[in-house]
């Protein structure tokens, strides 16, 4: 390390500073005011010669997180991409959307703040795209083989990019109208830009690989017709069949999945749709969501955008702690409160309560009537007394996603499910049906971004391998491929 003694010498932990709340709910730009270098290269200082650098093993891709450090604090940013490109494709995804689990695996979070890696990485790949260093790294020859690869998310994309650059033609089929997944319709533009995504698709397409839009394998092409089309199929297609909420009054006008509104937002900044035209919106209303994780803060965001008269986030399980609690041990990631850029900017967070009926006038939701529970014996149970009603006029579901959608190419194909509906593959991302492969979510369920990307790399070097009878790509390390089913 360039400065054994860095992390004695600056205890406190520097990130950017959101810009100011009536500013940024305003417009859908990112939230961040520009970090300052010479800040993040202190931060970068404070990484520890640790000898063993836990934060790689809590990184599904297992960046090289100490390398690009010292490389950021000695100024050296191209050798710094270079290693951080060697891992993943997609750092300026990751180093906005991911959870890091790698900084709470950090040595030096112990007994102090952990290093800022996830910006670091960020701000890593920020002055590559400015200084025009990240360019298309084409295939030397061709291998003469075709790979289909259904679904653009981030494992489709890095799965995608992968192959492409191992000389096989590629082709990414997704049935959207535009190419990205979640990335593209699932993620406000709040959080990350779609500039972003756009750019990579362009270095992508000048590489050699092939999209196409507004195509669903099973439904518009059936997946049959690919495998003789193909020499392998890759399978991305998520984890997108949304968990319902089976109460009275569901049937109700103004009761949504996250998925069925957060789009149109998106929609309408790609300038596919006149804001004023957005079928779905908050604007106005009464706004209750259902569901405490990182999908319902981006509709806690969104509606903030849209002008919501009033906005409560709803939880059916307690309040997290605010410290690490000791059944999550360093250097697990752990379960404790956090506080989102759109927490940040207001609505009231209310846990431990169950929605138990809609309530509604000609047909439209109007009210929710539920109660507070308490987790006890493996079941929650109902607070006596805490009956509550509040005004809605809209509601959200967002309450995680149940697996891949039912009668899809999966069944197609022959591919059986495991018991938590999920595509079964082997070790080495192979199905039963020989030539085709699953990565991401659809064969291990919802998940994070970070392991996305890993799984589409990894899957990549074995249809490689596959194809070939060998391969140069990397594949992860037994301990990172441990969650495969």
């Amino acid at each position: 390390m360039g400065d054994t003694r860095g992390f004695l010498k600056i205890r406190q932990r520097e990130l950017p500073q959101y810009r100011p709340r009536p500013e940024r709910v305003q417009d859908w730009q990112e939230v961040y005011e520009p970090h300052d270098h010479d800040v993040l290269q202190r931060q970068a200082s404070r990484c520890m010669d640790c000898g063993i650098p836990f934060c790689n093993d809590g990184c599904p891709l297992g960046n090289l997180i100490p390398d690009w450090n010292d490389l950021v604090y000695k100024d050296q940013w191209r050798k710094a991409i270079d290693r951080l490109h060697a891992t993943n494709n997609f750092p300026e995804f990751t180093g906005r959307l991911c959870p890091a689990p790698c900084e709470q695996a950090c040595v030096l979070g112990i007994n102090q703040p952990p290093v800022t890696i996830k910006q670091v990485e960020v701000e890593i790949i920020n002055k590559a795209w400015d200084e025009g260093w990240v360019t298309p790294v084409p295939a030397k020859e061709s291998t003469g083989r075709k790979v289909a690869v259904v679904g653009s998310g981030p494992a489709g994309l890095a799965a995608a990019q992968q192959l492409t650059r191992a000389g096989h033609a590629v082709v990414v089929y997704e049935r959207a109208d535009r190419i990205g997944g979640l990335l593209r319709y699932g993620i406000p533009e709040f959080k990350m830009e779609k500039r972003h995504l756009d750019r990579r698709i362009a270095q992508m397409e000048a590489e050699g690989t092939e999209f196409r839009t507004g195509v669903e394998i099973g439904v518009d092409v059936p997946a049959t017709d690919l495998q003789a089309e193909y020499d392998a199929i890759v399978l991305a297609g998520g984890a997108t069949n949304w968990r319902d909420l089976g109460v009275p009054g569901r049937e109700l006008d103004g009761i949504h999945q996250a998925m069925e509104y957060l789009p149109w937002a998106n929609k309408a900044q790609e300038g596919d749709l006149d804001p004023r035209e957005v079928p779905i919106t908050a604007e106005g209303k009464h706004v209750i969501i259902i569901g405490g994780g990182d999908t319902g803060a981006d509709c806690l965001g969104t509606a903030h955008r849209q002008g919501a008269a009033s906005i409560r986030q709803f939880e059916i399980m307690p309040r997290p702690p605010d410290e690490r609690p000791s059944s999550q041990p360093w250097p697990t990631y752990p379960m404790t409160y956090r506080v989102t850029s759109a927490h940040d900017e207001g609505g009231e967070r209310i846990y431990s309560v169950n929605t138990e009926r809609f309530v509604g006038e000609d047909g439209k939701v109007t009210a929710l009537e539920g109660h507070e529970v308490v987790f006890r014996d493996g079941q929650f149970h109902k607070v006596e007394g805490t009956d509550f009603r509040y005004d809605a006029d809209l509601v959200l579901l967002a309450m995680g996603f149940l697996g891949p959608d039912p009668d899809s190419m999966i069944d197609q194909l022959g591919i059986p499910r495991d018991g938590r509906s999920n595509a079964v593959r082997d070790a080495r991302y192979a199905t039963d049906v020989p030539g085709v492969f699953v990565a991401g979510d659809m064969g291990r369920g919802q998940s994070l971004i970070v392991w996305a990307i890993a799984e589409g790399r990894a899957c990549a070097a074995a249809v490689d391998e596959h194809l070939m009878g060998e391969t140069a790509l990397p594949f992860p390390l037994p301990s990172t491929a441990r969650p495969l089913r």
